[in-house]
Formats: C-alpha cells, sequence, structure tokens
C-alpha cells in the first residue's frame, strides 16, 4: 500500500527476447497515443503515490488519459492510485503526471513498472519528481513528515535494467554516483523553508512487499542506514538514471516503524496521513516547478 492490461511482456525466455528487441517500438507507440491528445512537449515528468494525486488538480489546461487508453501501459491494481495520465501546464512549465504507479508487488516485471518512464523520456521530459508514501525507521520522524531522498538502497530482489540492454534507451552500467539530483535536492528544502513546511533528507530503502515488515526486519533496514522504507520509487529511479533524467523524490511518512513500539497498520490510517501529508506536498511541488527555469546546470559527481 505503500508505495494493472494484466498479463506481463515478459514471461518466458522467447517473450522476453523479443520484449527487448520491441521496447523501442512500445515507447514509440504510447507516445504517439499521448500525442494525439497532448501536443505540447512536456519538461517535468511526475509520479504520484499511494494517496498523494490531488495535486493532479492544479494542472492547467489538463488532458486526462486513462492508461487503458495508452497502448502498452499497465493498469494500477490498488484502489487508491486513480490510473490516469493528466498532461497539461503547472506554474508555467508543460507537465506529465501519472495519477496512480506501478508495483512489483501487483505481479507486474520490473520493466512494466518503469515504462511510463521511458515514455515521459521520449515525450520530452528532462526532470522526474516522484512522491510515495514510505514508513518512518528514523526515530526524528513523525507522522505527515516530508522527506527528501538523498539515497536509496535497493532490497527489491530484481532490477529494471536486467536483461538485453538497448543502447538507444541508455548505457549498459549506468552510473548511480547521484540517482537524486544535488540542486533540485537544494532546490526543495530552499522552498520548504519558504513555505515553512518541515522536510528533512533521508535514505529510502525499497522493499518488494507487499507485507510489511516485522521488528527485526526494521532493525536491520535501520542498521544499513535507512530512514524510511517502501515498496516503490527504486525502479522508477534506476531506469531515470539509465535514461539521463534529472530526479527528485519526496516520501510522506503514514506509518512510524520503531520496533519497540510497533503497533498494527490499519490501511484507513495510511491514507488519512497521506493525505495530510500530500496536502503540504501539493503546495511544495509548485513553488519547486516554479523555480526550475533558476535551476542552473546540471553538476554532476
Amino acid at each position: 500500500m505503500r508505495e494493472g492490461r494484466a498479463h506481463s511482456w515478459l514471461g518466458d525466455p522467447q517473450q522476453r527476447s523479443a520484449s527487448v528487441e520491441n521496447l523501442q517500438q512500445r515507447i514509440e507507440e504510447a507516445c504517439r497515443a499521448v500525442r494525439t491528445r497532448f501536443h505540447a512537449v512536456p519538461k517535468i515528468g511526475i509520479i504520484l503515490g499511494t494517496g498523494l494525486g490531488g495535486l493532479a488538480s492544479q494542472i492547467d489546461q489538463a488532458t486526462v488519459i486513462p492508461y487503458g487508453e495508452i497502448p502498452h501501459f499497465p493498469e494500477s491494481t490498488v484502489e487508491s492510485h486513480t490510473g490516469q495520465l493528466v498532461c497539461g501546464r503547472l506554474k508555467g512549465l508543460n507537465v506529465v503526471a501519472m495519477e496512480g504507479r506501478f508495483h512489483f508487488y501487483e505481479g507486474y516485471s520490473m520493466q512494466e513498472v518503469t515504462f511510463p518512464v521511458r515514455v515521459m523520456k521520449a515525450l520530452g521530459v528532462e526532470i522526474l519528481l516522484l512522491t510515495n508514501a514510505a514508513g518512518g525507521m528514523n526515530h526524528q520522524l513523525q507522522l505527515a513528515d516530508i522527506v527528501i531522498i538523498e539515497d536509496h538502497i535497493n532490497l527489491m530482489g530484481d532490477n529494471p535494467l536486467r536483461g538485453r540492454n538497448d543502447d538507444r534507451l541508455g548505457p549498459r552500467f549506468p552510473d548511480m554516483a547521484e540517482p537524486y539530483d544535488r540542486q533540485l535536492i537544494s532546490l526543495a528544502q530552499r522552498c520548504a523553508l519558504e513555505l515553512g513546511v518541515s522536510a528533512q533528507k533521508g535514505v529510502f530503502v525499497g522493499v518488494a512487499g507487499p507485507n510489511l515488515e516485522t521488528r527485526a526486519e526494521y532493525r536491520m533496514l535501520r542498521a544499513m542506514g535507512a530512514d524510511i522504507v517502501g515498496m516503490s520509487t527504486v525502479p522508477e529511479v534506476i531506469v531515470a538514471a539509465h535514461t539521463g533524467l534529472r530526479v527528485l523524490a519526496l516520501s510522506i511518512v503514514t506509518d512510524i516503524c520503531l520496533p519497540d513500539a510497533l503497533e498494527p497498520v490499519e490501511i484507513k490510517k495510511i491514507l488519512a496521513v497521506a493525505a495530510e501529508g500530500g496536502e503540504r506536498l501539493a503546495r511544495l511541488i509548485p513553488r519547486i516547478i516554479e523555480q526550475l527555469d533558476r535551476l542552473p546546470p546540471r553538476q554532476h559527481a
């Protein structure tokens, strides 16, 4: 829950080989479907996580495309994910926003989960903004806090780049020294300060789900250096790095995961907290976007 045509491209080895060879074709077909209804070139791609879809209502001149009308898009099977692409303008910039993402735990392959990121890149997106709901393992975190992800740990058991590489889409061995753009992180911190919104940096660990973690697992993840845990985001960020996108990712702490004070999680409470944090993100993200044109060129590590 923290962060569906229901068949996999990658069911057997023969299909897997064919799907890798035809990935570029599938991307182009999805792009054509979007471009027939949204003619502008988007600069910003946004992926909205569990309970965080409210930002899409701020998009002006919106064109709404259900995922089922975009070739090769999966369908979200998570109740709190609307399942549509919202295209338009936000703070004067062209954007495409996913109201609802796809998860590994839904049964999709990593390539399916990350397919929309490749479509966004092909549409012209340069900067990817992601949000998610996450469990807070750092004792300094409170419910509905915003965490600006500065790094991640991949414990999802798979990688979206596994298999044959298409050099047209990105390098065989993409560098991960700076998957989360430092300048975007600094911009987010500055905008949060201007708005009086509490936001701190943290390390996100991605797990497969869908079950939440045991007390022992929370202790292990915290000892590894993670501040927050969730079931999304890492695959999309890996593909974003592969394609050369600049990335900013923001988490809302929807449950507190302190092993010695662990309580059973109620999904209704998670969604309520996500909505509270979502109101803060709905203020913060537009402020970030309106200042993107003043962002200096990317600095590489």
